[in-house]
């Protein structure tokens, strides 16, 4: 989210932790580093598009965007990592956490996920489709995403583990987190099959609406 996005945006309220992450102000080495991640990423779409996903090295990305390849490596671990990974995870874990402690876990989800989802669209709609779109033709890609250990279900174990105070998560917690990250991980690859032509908001908010049920309806 750039500067002039942040301006014009509505000011945060007292209950909307995930505005108040995303727009919280950034010191000068964060806005660097939020820079030059971004850079990176732009010109591997750029040759990605040009020459496709397994021709593009890490060495011309670096060199496109004018960086080290070590430099390439203290942003993204591996190239698959550029595609597969984004800033907003610490924004969806401090609105899972506010949620009131009392509320069924996939309430919580569904409430801060879509919340994040509709503020985050407008700005990132394109590039979020480039990268669903880049995770379905690269099988990498693809099996990297659906793997019970993939970034999704670790961020739910982590919330639900921290919400209950406990060290190691219980097997109710791992499978509850396999659930939600399977049902978004599929619902994301849903709205880029569709070339974007549905709200991803609404999409998974019905994904959601199908956990609660209790699959009611299948």
């Amino acid at each position: 989210m750039n500067a002039s996005q942040s301006a014009a945006a509505p000011p945060a309220g007292p209950g909307d932790p995930v505005r108040a992450t995303l727009e919280a102000p950034l010191s000068l080495r964060e806005r660097k580093k939020l820079k030059t991640r971004q850079a990176i990423r732009r010109e591997a779409y750029r040759l990605i598009a040009a020459q496709g996903y397994e021709n593009t090295t890490v060495d011309q990305i670096a060199a496109a965007a004018e960086v080290s390849p070590s430099t390439f490596f203290r942003y993204f671990a591996t190239k698959e990592d550029l595609v597969l990974s984004d800033e907003y995870d610490p924004a969806m874990i401090e609105a899972l956490l506010a949620r009131p402690t009392g509320e069924p876990f996939l309430r919580s989800c569904r409430e801060a996920l879509v919340g994040l989802i509709r503020q985050l669209q407008e700005q990132e709609r394109e590039e979020l489709l480039v990268r669903m779109r880049l995770t379905m033709d690269v099988p990498a890609l693809r099996a990297r995403l659906i793997d019970p250990g993939n970034e999704p279900q670790r961020l739910y174990l982590t919330v639900l583990t921290r919400r209950a105070g406990v060290r190691e998560p219980t097997f109710a917690m791992r499978i509850t987190a396999a659930a939600i990250g399977a049902a978004t991980t599929e619902t994301v690859l849903r709205w880029a099959e569709g070339g974007g032509s549905e709200e991803i908001a609404d999409l998974v908010d019905r994904s959601f609406a199908i956990l609660e049920s209790g699959f009611a309806d299948v």
